[in-house]
């Protein structure tokens, strides 16, 4: 179910707790502003991002959920986002895995889905699906080469082919990444209000 074994990953911060250089990167500051402008309601009650890293992106987007709650398969990751994003609350897992309860109205799924193979992805939409229907998903992808057997966008639409009740929408389309937001539908198929 996923592409890529727990000792792989924890060999990708086996040199530090930043391997992208997430704090330090201008094209990764500006993915993270895209993202969070790319949200589309003001506020959220609670937020959930599946394979959070280092906690950065949290930075971005915790600001705007009441709580806030990230999932990684990472310890040294999990610690580095603790730091970063104190009053979150960062738990450890191995896509695909039951995802950390809550009342979560925003899921964010950035540059995890191409970890998984075609089978955890399917595994990873009907479980948002079931557990938070009327929630908003962010998928923000790599579009360069990822190294893993599914590339970015391939997962991508594995990703949009399994979940149901969300109209899909590109938000930011560009050489290095593409943001897309899901929004649930209303049962006319109108966009639920948020």
């Amino acid at each position: 179910m996923s592409a890529v074994d727990a000792r792989a990953l924890e060999g990708i911060y086996a040199g530090g707790d930043d391997p992208w250089d997430f704090r330090t990167s201008a094209y990764e500051q500006r993915k993270f502003e895209a993202t969070a402008a790319a949200l589309p309601r003001t506020r959220y009650r609670s937020g959930l991002e599946v394979g959070c890293g280092n906690g950065e992106l949290a930075r971005h987007l915790a600001p705007r959920c009441d709580r806030y709650a990230g999932l990684d398969a990472v310890d040294s990751a999990l610690e580095a986002a603790r730091r970063a994003v104190p009053g979150a609350a960062f738990h450890r897992g191995f896509l695909p895995c039951e995802l950390p309860d809550g009342d979560h109205d925003l899921v964010v799924l950035s540059e995890v889905l191409y970890f998984l193979d075609a089978g955890g992805i399917d595994a990873l939409a009907a479980q948002i699906d079931r557990r938070w229907p009327a929630a908003d998903v962010v998928c923000v992808t790599w579009r360069g080469p990822s190294g893993n057997p599914l590339e970015g966008e391939a997962a991508l639409a594995l990703f949009l082919a399994a979940v149901e009740g969300r109209t899909a929408a590109t938000a930011r389309l560009e050489r290095g990444f593409r943001i897309d937001v899901l929004s649930p539908c209303a049962a006319d198929g109108w966009r639920a209000a948020g």
